[in-house]
């Protein structure tokens, strides 16, 4: 992507449609005039004067308990300097998303025009009643240690200056895991820190908490090496300068165990890292470029442990990592402050779950290698939806043991299942998708192009890298739909089936076709007719590997589509149905619902199918299913019609797959609301569990369910997903838009790696 189209792609997403990035909602009912009195006056005086009586009582009365402040005077704004505290608002913003989607905090951003320390302190303490804590951001030192430093002595709240203490607890993990790779000890590596900004006075400092000895880290700051010859040294500074006689960079790094760099780009050599010890530790963390390339250093030596603040490049050092949990868990316990003991505790935390086997969701991200704690792998993947059950724990129990927690948590198992709650109040799959899809891109036909829909996702999704299009038709009816809806085609491939120079194609995919459906009628001649088809030609392409996924269905009738799939592509063995699936984002987690799609009136076996292809589907997600099979009666009340079709499924998928968490048949609300569920049905294999997937008796009831929640609004939805193929080839609804189209390209991608991932490494499928 160019600079200027990047500049007007972002500078449209944060101006189309609502300014900006961020919303305030309110989460108490307002549609009566009763509400209205208890909102407001004069119900609200209540609250007031309790909190009167007892402060503490704001967090049970108020959203103070879940209300961070991000605040700035943008005076080193993201490597852009002092650009002042209102152009700095996007960023503080946009913190205040990865607050919201990684661990559910809502975040006013407050910029404060003042580059007083102390005015600046005498502001931030003035308005803290409203929060329930503070993270700094982007204020530069040495004003920053200042500031958190009084701020965190005189308030009883907690605060962190994210700059300085998330890249030290995020390299810190790194750290402690590289060394138990190369098997060194933490006191006994030299270190040498190449910068002395906040981030590197924090990293250093941690370190040394962690068990690094003071004697042996060296600091370079742009003068060079900070020793107690120099006489320019700021109270910051001196207490790292070394008795060591030297002065440059290179002199420090040549036998050092450890290089961290928080500096500037490219003032780490080769022959410097060829200097260093064996099994020598890099973290170049200067961005957008690090103090030595990713290729230079590998390069270099074969035994580095290798990391930078980079997405492109494995062991990625991200903020994202602490800040969002590090706060949910201080929170969650109204801690008082965030001090070394729980910062300490996050650094633990990510460093063993690095160390745990990955879900397959994760590899997934990331090009489906199996992700082990080794040399690439020394820190989580900022996709990891263990992040939070992992760090937000920890932090919480590091507060409550070093005294600063003031509502201890007493139920670990309902904090984590509120913590998992947690995970379902946004679109994090959707984000995830695409982040795992972006890892390892995938080539996906679409065969649809007359549509602009279809044609403005294969343009959005090849923008967010998501995939490498193909796009079946004609290329100058193509290009003329491109030219008046201004869409980019650079860097599509456009197949043009009915070319003569596609003949040899369509001949070689009609022998094909033809010995795989001689036996069903299929002549050769009828084949090569097919071949003329998008939808017979592309999913030919995905059939003979020359394309890895399909999209299809926004214009043709998905029966017929359909038909055209089992044709060439096929349903997995074991299988005589296929089936489809949406995922809806709810307020209570992700709800999966099947088949939306293919089977109108389903009869015993098919719903057993869509039932077992249901169960995978959510495993696949990550998910561990738990299935009601849906009715308008419960258990036997009504023995005809589907509810006892539905029953006899049920009775056989407790006798065949009896590892399966799935009953019915029982209607909706009971299905959905366990409490009501097992106080009138004790005896059902649900009882204690909150169902996720919902299996319809018929078509009509799961697209009617889907789309009337899709139109609330309330509520994202994926799909359809394909459950049942062989290969990756998704057909969805008519008119599907733009944005579900491209959020399928996404699951598309998915499909298509993991079927990569089976095939190259002779792994069977669940189904």
């Amino acid at each position: 992507m160019t600079n200027n189209k990047l500049r007007e792609d972002a500078l449209d997403y944060h101006s189309q449609g609502r300014p900006g990035k961020i919303e305030v909602l309110p989460t108490k009912p307002y549609n009566s005039q009763h509400d209205l009195s208890l909102a407001y006056s004069p119900g609200v005086a209540e609250p007031c004067l309790e909190i009167e009586k007892d402060p503490g009582t704001a967090y049970k009365y108020t959203a103070k308990g879940n209300l961070v402040a991000v605040i700035s005077n943008g005076t080193a704004v993201l490597g852009l300097g002092d650009i002042g505290a209102v152009a700095g608002k996007p960023v503080m913003e946009g913190k205040g998303l990865l607050f919201k989607i990684f661990a559910g905090i809502d975040v006013f951003d407050i910029e404060v025009n003042e580059k007083d320390p102390e005015k600046f302190v005498q502001i931030v303490k003035a308005i803290s009643p409203t929060f329930g804590g503070i993270n700094l951001e982007d204020i530069k030192a040495p004003e920053c240690f200042e500031i958190e430093e009084r701020l965190k002595e005189e308030l009883d709240i907690p605060i962190m200056h994210d700059d300085q203490h998330g890249t030290a607890i995020i390299s810190a993990c790194g750290l402690l895991n590289a060394l138990e790779i190369n098997g060194k000890k933490i006191e006994d590596i030299k270190i040498v820190v190449n910068g002395a900004g906040a981030a590197a006075n924090s990293c250093t400092r941690l370190y040394i908490a962690l068990g690094a000895r003071l004697e042996n880290i060296v600091m370079v700051d742009s003068k060079g090496v900070i020793n107690k010859s120099r006489t320019d040294l700021n109270e910051r500074k001196k207490p790292f300068a070394t008795d060591r006689d030297i002065t440059t960079l290179e002199e420090a790094v040549s036998g050092a165990d450890m290089f961290l760099g928080l500096s500037v780009a490219d003032v780490l050599t080769t022959e410097m890292v060829q200097s260093m010890s064996n099994d020598p530790i890099v973290f170049a963390l200067a961005n957008p470029n690090p103090e030595i390339s990713y290729e230079k250093a590998m390069s270099a030596r074969e035994d580095i442990i290798f990391a930078t603040g980079r997405s492109d490049h494995p062991n990625q050092i991200n903020n994202v990592l602490g800040f969002p949990y590090i706060f949910r868990g201080a929170l969650d316990v109204q801690a008082t402050s965030i001090n070394e003991e729980m910062k300490i505790a996050t650094v633990y935390a990510l460093a063993d779950l690095t160390k745990k086997a990955v879900p397959d969701v994760v590899n997934t991200a990331y090009s489906i290698k199996k992700l082990r704690f080794g040399r690439d792998y020394i820190i989580p993947k900022p996709l990891d939806p263990r992040l939070l059950t992992s760090v937000a724990p920890a932090v919480a129990k590091a507060a409550m043991k070093s005294g600063v927690a003031r509502k201890p948590i007493e139920d670990w198992e309902a904090y984590d299942h509120k913590l998992r709650d947690l995970m379902g109040l946004d679109n994090k799959m959707v984000r995830r998708l695409y982040e795992m899809a972006r890892q390892n891109p995938k080539r996906v036909v679409f065969s649809e192009t007359n549509h602009l829909n279809m044609l403005k996702a294969a343009e959005t999704a090849y923008a967010e890298g998501i995939c490498r299009p193909v796009l079946l038709g004609n290329e100058e009816k193509i290009a003329n739909v491109a030219k008046e809806n201004q869409i980019n085609l650079e860097g599509m491939e456009i197949v043009n089936l009915r070319h003569d120079r596609e003949e040899e194609r369509r001949l070689r995919y009609a022998k094909i076709l033809t010995e795989k459906r001689e036996r069903q009628g299929m002549t050769f001649e009828e084949a090569a007719e097919k071949m003329f088809e998008r939808n017979y030609f592309g999913m030919m392409m995905v059939e003979t590997g020359e394309a890895d996924a399909m999209i299809t269905g926004v214009f043709s009738k998905y029966a017929d589509t359909t038909e055209i799939a089992k044709e060439v592509i096929g349903i997995r063995d074991g299988l005589n149905h296929i089936g489809a699936m949406h995922i809806v984002n709810t307020k209570k987690g992700m709800l999966f619902l099947a088949d939306t799609l293919f089977n109108r009136h389903p009869d015993t076996d098919t719903l057993i199918d869509i039932a077992r292809l249901a169960d995978a589907t959510v495993k696949f997600f990550n998910h561990d299913p738990v299935i009601a099979m849906v009715s308008y009666s419960n258990f036997g009340a009504d023995s005809v019609g589907s509810p006892a079709s539905v029953h006899q499924v049920v009775e056989t998928l407790h006798k065949r797959y009896p590892d399966m968490v799935v009953d019915g048949e029982m209607q909706v609300n009971y299905a959905l609301n366990k409490e009501l569920r097992d106080k009138k049905y004790p005896f059902t294999r649900l009882r204690d569990k909150e169902v996720n997937t919902l299996v319809f008796p018929n078509l009509s009831s799961a697209n009617s369910s889907y789309k009337l929640l899709k139109e609330t609004g309330m509520n994202d939805i994926i799909g359809p997903i394909q459950m049942g193929l062989n290969k990756p080839v998704h057909i969805l609804d008519v008119e599907t838009s733009v944005r579900d189209i491209t959020n399928m390209v996404a699951v598309a991608v998915i499909d298509a790696i993991v079927e990569e991932n089976i095939r190259t490494n002779n792994l069977s499928r669940i189904i």
